[in-house]
């Protein structure tokens, strides 16, 4: 008999604390029974815990990924509406992987998946302001004005305020593209932080994430991190 919270970080899907936001979310069931208290206690040995509809079992070896995720897949395991997911793309590998955040159905790059649930909390708390760089195609001419804007800070929907470093990259036909660096990384913080200045994204793509990129990997494609990229990613939010 265990807390549910410690359940789920021995599954590798979360930190201790962690699971608390997945339990709000709605995102756990017990025996198929979704889950209102992060506090409940599970029967290891009777009990079937999911989260977002996939069995979560402890594990003994721990697994890191870099996926380059393309557009038009769900960043989950499961989809009650039948579309693509991370899952289909990882058949071949023989452990259950979680993935660190998520992109947006439209967005395509740099996803890590793993199930060292504390790594994958500290990689997506804002408290550890991990880098996330964008290379986006948005619509109009944007000027280093609106760049400037966009660093300063800007309010997003939910009442925080988003803020990016952006550089441009060069000016196409009735486009601009651009390369901005994240901290935070709110929900589709990117397309609000460029819808309010006057440029919505066209296009957007995930070049790297904590450091690490998905160079030389085809979309659909994966790779284990090696042994420096998961330490540079431990070291980074002194896991």
């Amino acid at each position: 008999m265990v807390r549910l919270s410690k359940f789920l970080s021995l599954c590798g899907v979360t930190s201790r604390r962690g699971a608390e936001a997945l339990v709000a979310a709605q995102r756990v069931t017990i025996n198929d029974v979704t889950v209102e208290k992060v506090g409940v206690i599970v029967d290891e040995a009777s009990d079937v815990v999911k989260v977002d509809g996939t069995v979560a079992k402890p594990v003994s070896q721990k697994v890191y990924i870099v996926f380059n995720k393309p557009q038009k897949v769900m960043t989950t395991l499961h989809d009650p509406f039948r579309r693509r997911t991370v899952r289909h793309f990882l058949k071949k590998l023989p452990h259950r992987v979680y993935p660190v955040g998520r992109l947006d159905f439209d967005t395509e790059g740099v996803l890590i998946l793993c199930n060292d649930g504390d790594l994958a909390y500290r990689l997506t708390h804002p408290r550890y302001r991990v880098p996330k760089v964008y290379e986006a195609k948005v619509n109009g001419h944007f000027s280093r004005a609106e760049g400037m804007r966009i660093q300063r800070g800007i309010k997003l929907k939910d009442g925080a305020i988003g803020r990016a470093q952006v550089d441009i990259l060069g000016y196409g036909k009735r486009v601009t593209h651009l390369r901005l660096t994240l901290t935070e990384g709110r929900k589709r913080e990117v397309k609000q932080l460029c819808q309010v200045v006057g440029n919505p994204v066209k296009h957007l793509q995930r070049v790297e994430f904590a450091g690490v990129s998905a160079k030389g990997l085809k979309p659909g494609a994966w790779r284990y991190l090696t042994s420096a990229e998961v330490n540079m990613l431990k070291a980074l939010v002194k896991s």
